[in-house]
């Protein structure tokens, strides 16, 4: 490698966002984990690197399980305490409002669902570590102050391109699903969170950490879609 290659690689490096893969009991998917650690913006490291981070902003990304919030919320509040400078980035497959407050309250800046691209995650990332996307304080409730809004990441995914004004076919064919599927996705968003509002679907698609869909986004294949689909 010539000296002028191996300087722009170093500098590259440099710049690149450091990112802590928490293994927990909940898991990455492998695919997932293999996309962020070869994504030339981010930076793998290891817990023990954080006791030199700092001041630079570092990124975690923690898997949470609704059914075992508090673990999350004792291993989220250990990583941030003392560390003003990480950000925490929680991958969730399924989630209810009171875990979601909790996990908030603990330290968590943003939610992303588990079967969310490689791509996309690594994009949350760069915004979080640039502060372009501040903890929310509270979830959308439903009508009811009890009442749980547990989204699965499926739906979540629905909810990011319902909340862009998308319709039905519209996010069908986006999605490689059948209008059918998304009908059902969507009666399961209203029955949850007790509307069909776009403004609430926007504000919560805002709170989760969801990824603004671009107009420039091209459908997905079929192919690369099955293994998620698997998981409805």
């Amino acid at each position: 490698m010539s000296q002028a290659v191996s300087h722009t690689a170093g500098h590259t490096a440099s710049r690149a966002v450091a990112l802590l893969i928490v293994d927990e009991a909940a898991g990455l998917d492998d695919r997932l984990r293999a996309g962020l650690e070869h994504a030339p913006a981010l930076r793998t490291i290891g817990e023990d690197d954080l006791v030199q981070g700092g001041p630079v902003p570092a990124v975690a990304l923690v898997p949470v399980d609704g059914a075992r919030a508090e673990a999350g919320c004792v291993r989220i509040a250990t990583l941030r305490e003392g560390r003003p400078w990480l950000r925490v980035l929680a991958v969730f497959r399924t989630l209810d409002a009171p875990a979601m407050n909790r996990l908030i309250a603990a330290g968590a800046d943003a939610f992303v669902g588990a079967g969310t691209p490689a791509e996309e995650v690594c994009a949350s990332v760069l915004a979080l570590a640039n502060g372009a996307s501040p903890a929310p304080s509270a979830i959308v409730r439903s009508a009811t102050e009890d009442t749980a809004i547990g989204l699965t990441p499926r739906e979540a995914e629905v909810l990011r391109f319902l909340s862009a004004g998308f319709s039905n076919k519209e996010v069908a064919r986006r999605l490689s699903l059948s209008v059918r599927t998304v009908e059902t996705h969507r009666l399961n968003l209203r029955r949850k969170t007790q509307t069909g509002r776009l403004k609430d679907l926007v504000k919560l698609a805002r709170q989760l950490g969801l990824a603004p869909v671009l107009d420039a986004e091209t459908p997905r294949s079929p192919a690369r879609h099955t293994p998620l689909s698997a998981r409805v």
